[in-house]
């Protein structure tokens, strides 16, 4: 296979962007760089690396990505350190730039059945007594704001409070990230505010299965409750 010159100069420029980015990181892990201490200029990394400008801007892409520097207008780059919710935006943004919304919406969906109805199983069998007390008070909210723009938040909570039982921070935060953003950007005064009955009775004998240690069932309720949801919101895409 014939490579063009082209070709040849932008695989040396990658390669020496992940020797910046990996000698960097390697000096924050250790320390010798502390979280949000300004990096080595441009200029001075340019020298060190014998490299050009876009290169080095390159490698600072690359770091931040990993979470490992924050990337200001008119500041120089500050050394970081990756923290949960950085990783998981950056992975949010990577699925999304890959399959495109329409595409990763409907895989984010799916990993949201896969995460709730889960997670109902789970809690059918290991909630506690004040866990349970906290997804009654959860629907009991959720039952008060029926009909007015609170309920899809009031929705989220019910969802989250089940998920919660899990006991998995990473679990939470990816419900959190991506669930309660699909839930919360629903337009108010949608159509879709006439199914929030719906959505309660559903939200009820989910409940209702998992105080009674039903697993199976509240597992099944779940992913009926979220399939229904998510063909009622795909019906009313370009609706007024």
């Amino acid at each position: 296979m014939i490579h063009s010159n082209a070709d040849t100069a932008a695989n040396k420029a990658k390669g020496a962007a992940m020797e910046i980015a990996a000698s960097l990181e390697a000096r924050i892990q250790s320390g010798e760089v502390a979280p949000g201490t300004p990096l080595p200029t441009e200029r001075a990394l340019c020298e060190e690396f014998a490299t050009s400008r876009p290169t080095v801007r390159e490698a600072m892409l690359l770091l931040q990505g990993r979470g490992y520097v924050s990337l200001e207008a008119g500041r120089r780059p500050r050394a970081s350190k990756p923290t949960l919710d950085g990783i998981l935006t950056s992975a949010a943004n990577h699925i999304s730039n890959l399959l495109g919304d329409a595409e990763s919406g409907a895989h984010l969906e799916q990993m949201r059945q896969f995460i709730e109805a889960a997670a109902a199983r789970i809690a059918a069998g290991n909630a506690t007594s004040i866990q349970l007390h906290q997804i009654k008070a959860a629907l009991e909210k959720s039952q008060a704001s029926i009909d007015t723009d609170d309920f899809p938040q009031s929705d989220i909570a019910f969802h989250r409070a089940i998920v919660a039982v899990v006991g998995n921070p990473i679990i939470l935060r990816l419900h959190d990230m991506f669930v309660s953003t699909m839930l919360a950007n629903r337009p108010s005064g949608s159509p879709l505010r006439t199914t929030d009955r719906i959505s309660h009775d559903e939200h009820v004998g989910i409940y209702e299965a998992i105080v009674a240690g039903d697993a199976m069932k509240a597992a099944e309720l779940t992913d009926q409750h979220l399939m229904r949801s998510y063909r009622v919101r795909l019906a009313g895409v370009g609706k007024e």
